[in-house]
């Protein structure tokens, strides 16, 4: 990458529709694991107007029945805010469609560990993680900030700071980078769906003064470029707007664009699914091998083949940045990160009911006590081993 330049990443609020959809499916998961910490789920929800499909693949000892799960899904759209027949899509009178069965034996015999071989991965594929060290979060500013503007988005709707902010909104953080570090913002993008009476005129002071100004705090400077609902209008929104699907805002839940992804959403799968748990286990390696200073940034890639339980390729990616040899960087990575599956969920800790709160505002750089993977426990070994 060139190391002048301007770089772009944007995030949603737990309102827009992929993420209801997001939201729900890991509630799911989040129930049944919590009656059953073995249980395999992969669960898909869709919305649209006042309509929610939930469908997937469940096995599990856990006793969730169709009228429990219902109530669940309500209970998700009233927390998020969608408690009003105006926006066409509210908690009391959706359409709830519930299609869950058992997941494929075929799939299950090379996942389950017997006493004769170990747990082996839910399926092919490759999975990236990546760790930065300009911010403290050691995660790009770019999404880090588009991340904590669509909180705050949410924060001033859900304390009534702003009454006439609906659920629905998109944030975008555009940074400039000198030398491949960042030296100032050059463009935010504040897009929120609201009440049909405010003025544009109001919602982009307000905006500016509630959400922007104390999200970005020192970094705000007044050539910022500012736009705020860009199209003059956003009134319509939420599912009524546009449909909603599980696992369609990938690059949002991870680095904004910043570093590679295997494609593999997250939100509805258990650990047992590497698409998950493999990308949190290389954001734990890549923090820390960034936290423990033999990089300033880094990229892990790992891949798997289904029911085999050693990733089948590790790639550490350090862009020039390593302070020693990138083939020891990987070496020590092989002797003190267990990457197959059973140790991933082991070392992380997995198998806890904590999904829900990934769902929305990004899996990484969080400082979440949930959250195993943003731990830089590893720091001090791998400082020791590398002699730095």
């Amino acid at each position: 990458m060139t190391s002048n330049f301007l770089f772009t990443s944007e995030s949603v609020t737990e309102g827009h529709p992929d993420k209801i959809c997001d939201n729900i499916s890991d509630a799911f998961l989040d129930e049944f694991l919590k009656q059953d910490p073995d249980s395999r789920v992969a669960v898909e929800t869709m919305v649209t107007t006042d309509f929610v499909a939930v469908a997937g693949e469940v096995t599990s000892k856990a006793n969730f029945d169709k009228k429990s799960q219902e109530e669940l899904v309500r209970k998700i759209i009233r927390d998020i805010g969608y408690d009003n027949k105006d926006l066409m899509f509210d908690t009391e009178t959706c359409e709830i469609v519930l299609r869950l069965h058992s997941q494929s034996p075929d799939i299950s015999q090379g996942v389950t560990a017997t006493e004769e071989k170990e747990q082996g991965a839910g399926d092919q594929g490759l999975m990236f993680g990546y760790a930065t060290n300009e911010t403290s979060e050691l995660m790009p500013m770019p999404i880090l900030l588009s991340q904590k503007l669509a909180q705050k988005l949410a924060e001033v709707r859900k304390k009534h700071v702003l009454s006439w902010i609906r659920p629905d909104g998109k944030t975008q953080v555009s940074v400039r980078y000198e030398n491949n570090r960042p030296t100032k913002i050059e463009t935010v993008v504040v897009s929120t769906q609201h009440a049909p009476e405010i003025s544009q005129e109001e919602i982009a002071d307000e905006i500016i003064d509630k959400v922007i100004k104390p999200t970005l705090g020192n970094l705000w400077n007044d050539e910022i470029k500012i736009h705020i609902n860009p199209t003059g209008k956003f009134v319509i929104g939420g599912p009524h707007g546009d449909a909603g699907l599980t696992g369609r805002k990938i690059i949002v839940d991870t680095y904004g664009g910043f570093g590679r992804h295997g494609g593999g959403a997250f939100s509805g799968k258990d650990p047992s699914k590497v698409d998950r748990s493999a990308c949190y286990m290389c954001r734990y390696i890549a923090k820390n091998l960034v936290a423990a200073e033999l990089a300033d940034r880094c990229e892990v890639q790992l891949a798997y083949a289904i029911g085999v339980a050693e990733p089948v390729s590790l790639y550490v990616n350090t862009f020039g940045t390593n302070k020693i040899p990138e083939n020891q960087i990987e070496e020590l990575v092989r002797k003190n990160f267990d990457m197959k599956p059973s140790g991933i969920i082991s070392q992380l800790d997995l198998k806890r009911p904590i999904y829900k709160k990934t769902a929305s505002y990004g899996h990484f750089g969080r400082n979440e006590p949930e959250f195993t993977w943003e731990k830089t426990d590893k720091v001090k070994i791998l400082k020791q081993l590398s002699g730095l």
